[in-house]
């Protein structure tokens, strides 16, 4: 299915990579986990999918913490010990969405969506979400999106572990998961980054995306390692390979490594992070449509960065991130390097209002990006619940594929507007159950 949190081009607008069984977006926040835990979701998040520390550890610890009735067993040899509620939840995403530039977006495009449309629904998904046994748990979705395809989404599983070793309390364990940065502790990273959810693309398609950025998001498939040491350094390593039957004809030669390295601090009320995450694939065949730039190998390193401060009436939140791409075609032509950056801030008021801005930028060879493309997102959420949402959401262009005026695009053949053309309204219902 197609990316609606729309991670490869810039938070908003064209496909994070065309495959079509690609992440959608960020539902992390599953009423499932709260039953099991017997917690309101505001334990695990400011505003959902926005992790706290809580939310954080209950991640890293496997999905595991209960706090109802189970099915147990102490009989000799396998032991047994289940939740008696199924994990099991619900989510529906409505929109109604305008772009600016109605003369090119009035009919129908590629996406078969049409402009000032409402599209009911967006998306519709299943989660089992929950612990498996005392050390194990997982995240896994499956959505339809509004063409009425389904697919697997956001899948994660977690076996974690304690260990007293390096004198403080480390955890260490492992994951399945079907999409780099996925099962990630931060909200920096791209699987789980701002905007937490997006509109479907009306308008023109926009070029770029790096490969950790959301473009390999459910086809494929990587086993990991972690550890978070004494409650501060956190370490990764992964191997991912093309997922059978998922790729859209895609292929990975051998196996795509995925590091990730954070370190966690508290300053007085203030909570930091700062890390860096990456990866290297060399992709034989793009016939999945997941770069613009096509077969080839690809390195990406990242640096993240994420603070919360807590307020008397709310919570402050901001996350940095920048990604740097090197492409070695397979062709033999000239390498290329693009980098991507996004930096956003949010005011959380009582878990009940959210206001947020992001400025996001690509740069670099063309070959890779089409073209600078630049811009800003603003979005006030409402929660009259707190696993409902309703969002207004604006996506404003400075530059897109390397053009700000009217007579940049007419050139290109883009159409007869400017970047702003491009500029997206989004009103959406998001609901949990």
């Amino acid at each position: 299915m197609k990316q609606h949190k729309l991670k490869g081009i810039w938070a908003l607008s064209g496909l994070a990579g065309a495959a079509a069984l690609a992440v959608s977006f960020n539902a992390q926040a599953v009423p499932s986990f709260a039953r099991q835990t017997g917690l309101p979701c505001q334990a695990c998040h400011t505003v959902f999918p926005q992790l706290t520390h809580f939310g954080r550890e209950f991640k890293l610890n496997g999905y595991t913490l209960t706090g109802i009735k189970d099915i147990s067993s102490a009989a000799p040899g396998a032991s047994l010990k289940i939740n008696a509620i199924p994990a099991l939840s619900a989510m529906l995403q409505t929109e109604w969405v305008h772009v600016a530039n109605n003369q090119a977006n009035d009919a129908n495009n590629g996406n078969g969506i049409q402009n000032n449309s409402a599209l009911f629904p967006q998306q519709l998904s299943l989660f089992y979400a929950g612990e498996i046994s005392p050390h194990m748990g997982l995240f896994s979705q499956v959505t339809m999106d509004n063409t009425g395809a389904f697919g697997w989404d956001n899948t994660d599983v977690r076996m974690a572990f304690h260990t007293k070793a390096f004198g403080g309390d480390t955890v260490y364990g492992l994951t399945l998961n079907n999409n780099p940065t996925v099962q990630d502790l931060w909200n920096s990273t791209p699987a789980w980054g701002y905007p937490y959810t997006s509109s479907d693309p009306a308008g023109v398609g926009a070029p770029y995306g790096a490969l950790v950025d959301g473009a390999l998001g459910g086809v494929v498939v990587g086993l990991g390692a972690y550890t978070m040491i004494d409650g501060h350094l956190y370490l990764e390593a992964d191997a991912y390979q093309a997922a059978r039957g998922l790729a859209g004809g895609t292929k990975i030669s051998n196996l795509a490594p995925y590091w990730r390295a954070a370190w966690q601090q508290n300053i007085g009320a203030t909570y930091l992070e700062v890390g860096t995450f990456g990866m290297y694939a060399n992709v034989t065949n793009d016939a999945g449509g997941l770069t613009p730039a096509g077969a080839g190998k690809y390195t990406d390193v990242a640096l993240d960065a994420q603070a919360d401060h807590p307020l008397y009436d709310g919570t402050l939140t901001g996350h940095m991130t920048l990604i740097h791409e090197h492409f070695a075609p397979a062709d033999g032509s000239a390498t290329a390097n693009a980098n991507t950056f996004r930096m956003d801030g949010t005011y959380n008021w009582e878990h009940e209002f959210q206001f947020s801005a992001q400025y996001f930028q690509a740069t670099g060879s063309s070959k890779l990006t089409g073209g600078t493309t630049n811009g800003y997102v603003l979005e006030g959420a409402y929660l009259p619940w707190e696993n409902t949402k309703f969002i207004m959401q604006y996506t404003g262009y400075l530059t897109y594929a390397g053009c700000s005026s009217t007579a940049c695009n007419v050139a290109a053949g883009n159409g007869n507007y400017s970047a702003s053309g491009n500029n997206t309204l989004m009103l959406q219902a998001w609901l949990m159950y």
